[in-house]
């Protein structure tokens, strides 16, 4: 199971002093050094963290695998089109949120997906899509030929300590069949850390994690390079089972 390493929170605190560091950029080097399998980064709307400047950078220096989470609007377009990224993450952006707070409502905005999702395809770029572990989303995502979903793990990060973990837990487990089922590569990320990765990555459906607060959060006593070493080492060790 691969391991992308979000660093949109190093940015966070460089633009809290509008300065020119920490460097997303440099961050994303050492956690790739340090056995990150991917780098993920959110260009916002209102660019509250990740810059421009930073995806052109980061499209130069990142080896693995360039992931960019954008909002379903034909700005994020444009520059996806200019810059490139390997993967394009559709997921949604509303201004008064401190971070993603859910999915992307499939259902609903299923014309607006299609539009988005065919410009980035016709330029050869994998695009997935944020949603909730919910079978009518995979389902809505599959009509649209979506090939790649990202699932949602924010409610059960939030509640992996109390008695709604299993709940949660059984909702991810549900989503993930299906999608396997119906042939689509499986992600997941968002609220995960180091008490609660191994449920998730013991489900070797899941090709992916993607982790960011909680890497970037521990790295301020441990440094990056042990931070993204220490949860490298648990998503496997959580899958050691499964091989023997």
């Amino acid at each position: 199971m691969r391991l992308g390493v979000n660093v949109d929170h190093i940015a966070t605190i460089r633009e809290a002093r509008k300065t020119n560091e920490p460097d997303p950029v440099y961050a994303a080097a050492l956690a790739e050094l340090a056995g990150a399998d991917g780098i993920t980064i959110h260009l916002r709307q209102d660019r509250r963290h990740i810059q421009e400047r930073d995806l052109r950078l980061m499209r130069e220096v990142v080896k693995t695998k360039l992931n960019l989470e954008m909002a379903t609007s034909m700005e994020m377009v444009k520059l996806a089109l200019k810059y490139k990224p390997d993967t394009c993450t559709l997921v949604p952006e509303t201004e008064d949120e401190v971070t993603t707070t859910g999915g992307l409502d499939v259902v609903m905005s299923s014309d607006k997906i299609e539009e988005v999702a065919g410009n980035l395809n016709a330029a050869n770029m994998e695009v997935s899509v944020f949603v909730d572990p919910d079978v009518d989303q995979v389902k809505a995502c599959h009509r649209l030929g979506i090939k790649v979903i990202e699932i949602n793990t924010g409610e059960y990060a939030e509640n992996w300590n109390n008695s709604y973990c299993v709940l949660e837990l059984d909702k991810i487990k549900k989503a993930v069949l299906y999608a396997k089922k119906l042939n689509i590569k499986i992600l997941a990320g968002h609220g995960l850390t180091y008490q609660n990765v191994t449920a998730i990555a013991a489900m070797d459906a899941i090709e992916e994690l993607n982790i960011g607060h909680s890497i970037i959060a521990n790295s301020t006593f441990m440094g990056l390079s042990e931070a993204v070493r220490r949860m490298k080492e648990l998503i496997e060790k959580a899958l050691l089972p499964l091989s023997k």
